[in-house]
C-alpha cells in the first residue's frame, strides 16, 4: 500500500510499522546486483561495478538503516540478558538418557540449569527422526508462553534504565489492559491537540501549531517525511556533514504508479475497501453513521490529491531528485503552506536552526505540489467547521499510535491488508513488544551486552569456524579456476575477529539517559513517550557528527581487510560462554558459518557444480523420506535459488561441526548436558535454532533440522540412525 520512504539514518521512521522488518540481511563481500531502497545506494548500483567487490563501509551498512531495522535475533539479548527470570535460555536440547558408554562432565552453570528447565519440553530429533524433521520451520520453539506466564523478578541491583526497559515490555505484553483501556487514551490525546469535529470539540487551532506539536512530541509527519543523513555526492569527498532530509510522506491511502503519465493514482477497486476502513476507524473513534461519510470524503480526497506528486524511488533517482540542496529559506519561498523553520525547530530542539541552514530534499516536485493543495483546503470556507486538515492529521497520528491501542485497530488494518492482496505474516504479540522494547531502549540493550563480553570463548569460535570455512572453499569444485584464484585471495587477505567498542555508557549515564521517562502499567502512556524518545535520537544525530558504534548489530561485514562479528551476535540464548562448546557450536557456530557464506559468496551456484550435485543431492534425502516426486508448492525439482540456500546451511553445518572437532582436537575437554555425548548434543542444538528469524528462510524447501539425518547417513558421527521406518528408498542413498 506504501512506498518505502528513503531510510538514511539510524533513526526513526515517521510512520512506524505494524510489522517487524526483513531479518538478517547481509551485504555481499561479492556482488553483482545488491538490491536496496537506500538512495545512496541505488546511485551507486548505477554506475558500472566490477565483477569482484569488497562491501560499502560499515557506516552504510549499519549506521545508515534505522536502528531497529535489525534481524529478529536481537530480541535474544532482552530475553537472555534483562528477561532471564522472566523468558529463560530456550535453546538445546534437553534428553534423558545418553546412548553411548562413557562419562561426560555435566554443565552445571545457572545458563545450563536454565536451558535444561526448559528443554524438556522440546521435541527429541533422535528419537522422531521422521515426524519431528519433516515438520515446517517453527516459530514456537523460542515459545512465548514460558516467560508470559512467569512474574517478573526483583533484581534491586538492576539500573532503573533496565528497570524501565522491562517495565515497558511488560505493558506491552499486558494485551488485558490494552484491550480494557479502548479508545479512550488516544481520545484524551486528541483533546490536548485540540480536538477534531468528528468528536463535536474543536478549537479550531491552528494549522502549522499542530503539525509541530505532531512532528515534536509524536513521531508523526502527515505531510512530509524526515530523516537526517549523510550526502553521497560529498560523502564520496571525505566530508561527514549530516543534514535534514526531506521526503515525500509514507500516505495511508493505496495508490499505484502510471509509467505512463508518471503520476501516481488511487485504484478505483482498492478505493472502496480503504474507504470502508476510514469509516471503521471513524467509528472506532465514537463518530456517528450519519456523519462520518462527511469527513471521510473529504479525507480522501485531500489523500488523492496529494498522491498524484508521490514516485517510485528509482523514478525520482533517473530524475535527479534525490539529495536536491537549498536552504530553508529558499524551501519556504517554493512551498509557503508549510512554516519550515518553525517546524523543523521544533522537531530538532534545542539545536538552533536558522532560515539559512541546508536540508536535503528527495522530491521536490511533490513538496512544490502539495504547499498549494494544503492551502486549498485550508480557505475552503464551506469545509471550515469540519476541519478537513485536522482529521487528516489525526488519522495520521492514529496510524503512528495504532499499535499501541486494542486489537479492534489492528484487525481493521489486517482486513484492509486481506482486501488489498498485502497480507503480512502475523507476528506473536512477544516478538512485537520486543522490537517495540528495542526501539526505545537500544543503549540500555547495549549496556548490558557491554557487561559480558566473552571474549576469548567467542575469538575462538569464530577463528575456527573461519578456518573451516577457509578448508571448505578447496573442497568445491570450481568452474574457473582464476576466479578461485581471486576468492582466495581476497578470503586469505581477512582477518576474522570480534567487533567491539570501548564507547559504552555506563550504568549512572544510562539512568541520566532515562531519568525522564516515566514507564507506568499504562502501554499507550508508555509508548508515546517512546515517540519522544525517537525525536531525541533524531536531534542527537544531527548535533553529533561522530558515528555510533552498533554492538547491538548482528551482522557481521567487511571492513579494510577485517572480518569483523559484532557483539549482538554472541548472546542468549543463542550462545553462553558457560555452555557447553557443542551446543555453542551447533547454534551461533552454524549462524556463523551460514553468515560467512551468504556474505563472501553470494553468487557460488554460478561458480561451482558441488553446489548444484550437493544441493540436489540433499532434496533426494527428502524425497526418498516424504515418498513425494514433487517439492513443497507442486515443483519437480528445486530452483537455482533453492539449490545454492540448500548447500549453504547443509555446508554451514557441516563447517561448524568440523571446526568444533577441530576446538575439540585443540582442548578435549568439554562439559555437557544429560550425559549426552558431544556430538549428539551439537546436533541436538542445531536442531532448535529456529528458522522464523532466517531471511533466507523463503528458499529453503525443507526443515532445516532435516539436514542431520542427510549428515548421518552411512557415517558414524551420530550416536543412533535416523532412518525413518517403511521408507524403503532411504538405504539406496549416498552421503552427499
Amino acid at each position: 500500500m506504501r512506498e518505502t520512504p528513503v531510510q538514511l539514518e539510524p533513526q526513526l521512521p515517521i510512520q512506524p510499522m505494524l510489522q517487524p522488518e526483513p531479518e538478517r540481511g547481509l551485504q555481499p563481500l561479492f556482488p553483482l546486483s545488491p538490491v536496496t531502497q537506500d538512495p545512496s545506494e541505488i546511485q551507486q548500483q548505477a554506475q558500472p561495478q566490477t565483477e569482484i567487490q569488497l562491501p560499502e563501509s560499515p557506516e552504510n551498512q549499519h549506521q545508515e538503516r534505522p536502528v531497529w531495522i535489525k534481524p529478529l535475533r536481537l530480541f535474544l539479548i532482552f530475553l537472555g540478558l534483562s528477561f532471564c527470570g522472566i523468558l529463560g535460555i530456550i535453546l538445546g536440547q534437553y534428553m534423558k538418557q545418553s546412548e553411548q558408554a562413557g562419562t561426560v562432565i555435566p554443565c552445571l552453570s545457572q545458563a545450563c540449569h536454565s536451558a535444561s528447565a526448559h528443554l524438556s519440553m522440546s521435541d527429541d530429533p533422535f528419537t522422531q527422526p521422521c515426524d519431528y524433521f519433516l515438520l515446517t520451520c517453527r516459530s514456537d520453539r523460542f515459545s512465548p508462553d514460558i516467560g508470559a506466564r512467569q512474574r517478573e523478578s526483583n533484581n534491586k541491583s538492576a539500573s532503573s534504565a533496565v528497570q524501565k526497559a522491562k517495565g515497558f515490555y511488560s505493558s506491552c505484553l499486558d494485551t488485558t489492559s490494552i484491550e480494557s483501556a479502548g479508545v479512550e487514551p488516544f481520545l484524551t490525546l486528541i483533546q490536548k491537540l485540540g480536538g477534531w469535529a468528528v468528536s463535536g470539540q474543536w478549537n479550531q487551532t491552528d494549522f502549522n501549531s499542530t503539525l509541530s506539536l505532531l512532528m515534536r512530541d509524536y513521531a508523526t509527519f502527515p505531510f512530509f517525511n524526515l530523516y537526517v543523513g549523510k550526502n553521497p555526492n560529498e560523502t564520496a569527498r571525505g566530508m561527514t556533514k549530516r543534514y535534514i532530509q526531506i521526503d515525500q510522506p509514507e500516505l495511508l491511502i493505496p495508490t499505484e504508479w502510471n509509467s505512463m503519465t508518471h503520476k501516481s493514482r488511487v485504484k478505483t477497486q482498492t478505493l472502496r475497501p480503504f474507504l470502508a476502513s476510514c469509516e471503521t476507524y471513524l467509528a472506532l473513534l465514537g463518530a456517528s453513521p450519519s456523519s462520518s461519510m462527511t469527513h471521510v470524503g473529504p479525507f480522501i480526497s485531500l489523500s488523492s490529491e496529494l498522491a498524484v506528486a508521490a514516485a517510485p524511488l528509482q523514478y525520482r533517482l533517473t530524475k535527479g531528485q534525490l539529495y536536491q540542496r537549498m536552504t530553508i529559506k529558499d524551501l519556504q519561498s517554493k512551498a509557503p503552506a508549510i512554516d519550515w523553520l518553525r517546524c523543523l525547530q521544533a522537531v530538532f530542539h534545542p539545536l538552533p536552526l536558522t532560515a539559512e541552514d541546508h536540508v536535503l530534499l528527495h522530491n521536490l516536485p511533490y513538496i512544490v505540489h502539495m504547499s498549494p493543495i494544503i492551502g486549498k483546503w485550508l480557505n475552503k470556507d464551506e469545509l471550515s467547521n469540519r476541519g478537513p486538515l485536522q482529521t487528516y492529521m489525526v488519522l495520521n497520528l492514529l496510524h503512528t499510535l495504532m499499535p499501541a491501542l486494542d486489537s479492534r485497530f489492528s484487525e481493521t488494518a489486517k482486513n484492509l491488508s486481506v482486501a488489498l492482496g498485502t497480507t503480512e505474516e502475523v507476528v506473536p504479540r512477544w516478538k512485537h513488544c520486543v522490537l517495540e522494547t528495542e526501539r526505545g531502549f537500544d543503549s540500555v540493550l547495549t549496556h548490558l551486552l557491554s557487561e559480558r563480553p566473552p571474549h576469548r570463548e567467542v575469538e575462538e569460535i569464530i577463528q575456527n569456524i573461519f578456518t573451516s570455512f577457509k578448508s571448505k572453499l578447496h573442497d568445491l569444485k570450481w568452474t574457473d579456476q582464476k576466479l578461485f584464484q581471486v576468492v582466495m585471495e581476497k578470503v586469505q587477505s581477512l582477518i576474522p575477529r570480534l567487533w567491539t567498542t570501548k564507547d559504552i555508557s555506563s550504568k549512572a549515564e544510562i539512568d541520566l539517559l532515562f531519568s525522564k521517562v516515566s514507564v507506568s502499567t499504562s502501554f499507550f502512556s508508555n509508548y508515546v513517550q517512546l515517540l519522544s524518545l525517537w525525536q531525541k535520537r533524531r536531534s542527537k544525530l544531527l548535533s553529533e557528527q561522530t558515528e555510533a558504534t552498533d554492538i547491538l548489530s548482528v551482522t557481521p561485514f567487511v571492513l579494510d581487510n577485517e572480518l569483523l562479528f559484532p557483539m549482538g551476535m554472541f548472546i542468549p540464548p543463542l550462545f553462553h560462554p558457560t555452555y557447553p562448546r557443542a551446543m555453542n557450536y551447533g547454534v551461533i557456530g552454524f549462524l556463523i558459518a551460514k553468515d560467512i557464506l551468504h556474505l563472501l559468496l553470494p553468487n557460488i551456484y554460478s561458480q561451482s557444480e558441488t553446489v548444484h550435485v550437493v544441493g540436489e543431492c540433499v532434496w533426494a534425502h527428502y524425497l526418498a523420506v516424504t515418498e513425494s516426486k514433487a517439492s513443497i508448492g507442486g515443483a519437480l525439482s528445486l530452483s537455482t535459488a533453492q539449490r545454492q540456500e540448500v548447500w549453504v546451511q547443509y555446508s554451514a553445518l557441516q563447517i561448524a561441526l568440523q571446526a568444533y572437532h577441530q576446538s575439540l582436537r585443540n582442548n578435549p575437554a568439554d562439559t555437557s548436558i544429560s550425559g549426552f555425548s558431544h556430538t549428539r548434543l551439537f546436533f541436538s542444538s542445531f536442531s532448535q535454532i529456529n528458522c522464523d528469524s532466517d531471511a533466507y528462510q523463503d528458499l529453503m524447501p525443507l526443515e532445516p533440522s532435516f539436514l542431520i539425518t542427510v549428515m548421518c547417513v552411512k557415517s558414524d558421527l551420530c550416536p543412533t540412525s535416523l532412518q525413518c521406518p517403511n521408507k524403503t528408498q532411504q538405504h539406496l542413498l549416498q552421503k552427499c
